[in-house]
């Protein structure tokens, strides 16, 4: 009955673009890891190389902590490397999202620092291959350490990643996939030069080769992408490929016979694309107007509380969904501590 479901879903089109785009954003962040990572290293000793007082290598003894977006009271050792972000913040007098981190860190753990760079929400990660697309993402966009990166390239990805992960009924049109798909196409001509964003796209064109799916043969694919990295056209070929499964019982529908280990891939792919939106969802409600957010809520809630085998999988955040519901009606505003994520 599980994979009933499942392939039900898969022969829809509008989700299965959805799927398909969200696939191509959690290569993106494998891809990204360990580029990430090991820039912020390096400039995490730049920052503390060009400082005098950081090159001291002390520790806040008071252990500062900020609160949300406000951090106000901190030792001079913090505000100290305070002021070297906001330094480095491409937009300094924006919303800096100081509870991702914990100060005292901040001289010893690169990625505590670079936690400052991103969406909140993410104070207990301390790795980089605990962060979703997004995080990294914003990462490239808001520290100036990677301005060498064309950033109006990197804002269309986050565009486009926000429209996907915030489509309450989980769908997007072929004229969405289109232009997703251009944009992540300069993106990744951008980065041609990273090890790990090609291996990434190596993986994405050898799993779809086993799942014998088939490609559109009008694909349009930059010039000069495959030139540099041929297994790019990974990305961007799984954009086309079509992802209907046979249902038992029904007649045959397009699509490749697969085995169990990759029907269980789409699966965890699905699991971890619906877990990221519905985890978007339930931190950022409260930003929203009350009505905006409930129509939301009520639309996501209806979608996975009519495939049984998610309503069964997301128990948890549904029981938040109708929590948050019940307070918007009220016009109670909602309380994290009551979300249970």
């Amino acid at each position: 009955m599980v994979l009933e479901d499942l392939f039900a879903r898969l022969n829809e089109a509008g989700y299965k673009n959805w799927l398909k785009a969200g696939y191509c954003l959690l290569k993106v962040k494998d891809g990204l890891c360990g580029f990430a990572d090991s820039e912020m290293r390096y400039f995490h000793n730049t920052v503390i190389q060009n400082n005098f007082v950081l090159q001291r290598r002390q520790r806040c003894r008071s252990s500062c902590r900020p609160r949300g977006n406000q951090f106000e009271s901190a030792c001079p050792l913090c505000n100290e490397w305070k002021r070297e972000i906001l330094r480095h913040h491409t937009k300094p007098s924006g919303v800096i999202n100081w509870g991702n981190c914990r100060p005292w860190l901040w001289p010893g753990q690169h990625w505590e620092l670079a936690k400052a760079f991103m969406p909140r929400g993410l104070a207990d990660l301390s790795r980089a291959d605990e962060c979703d697309a997004a995080a990294l993402l914003n990462l490239l966009h808001f520290c100036d350490h990677f301005s060498f990166i064309n950033q109006s390239l990197i804002t269309e990805v986050i565009r486009c990643r926000n429209e996907l992960m915030h489509s309450c009924e989980m769908q997007v049109s072929n004229e969405w996939m289109a232009r997703f798909q251009k944009s992540l196409e300069q993106l990744l001509l951008t980065l041609r030069h990273v090890p790990e964003v090609a291996a990434a796209g190596q993986q994405i064109q050898e799993h779809q080769h086993l799942c014998g799916w088939g490609f559109d043969s009008h694909l349009y694919l930059l010039p000069g992408v495959c030139m540099f990295f041929p297994c790019f056209r990974g990305f961007l070929q799984m954009l086309s490929v079509d992802l209907s499964l046979h249902i038992p019982g029904v007649d045959s529908v397009d699509g490749a016979n697969m085995d169990g280990v990759l029907i269980e891939s789409i699966s965890q792919c699905e699991t971890d694309l619906l877990r990221e939106s519905l985890r978007d969802l339930l931190n950022n409600s409260e930003l929203e107007g009350n009505h905006i957010t409930l129509v939301k809520l009520q639309n996501v809630h209806r979608f996975l509380s009519s495939h049984k085998d998610l309503e069964e999988q997301f128990r948890t955040e549904l029981q938040s969904l109708r929590v948050l519901e019940a307070q918007q009606l009220q016009g109670v505003k909602p309380d994290n501590a009551e979300r249970g994520l």
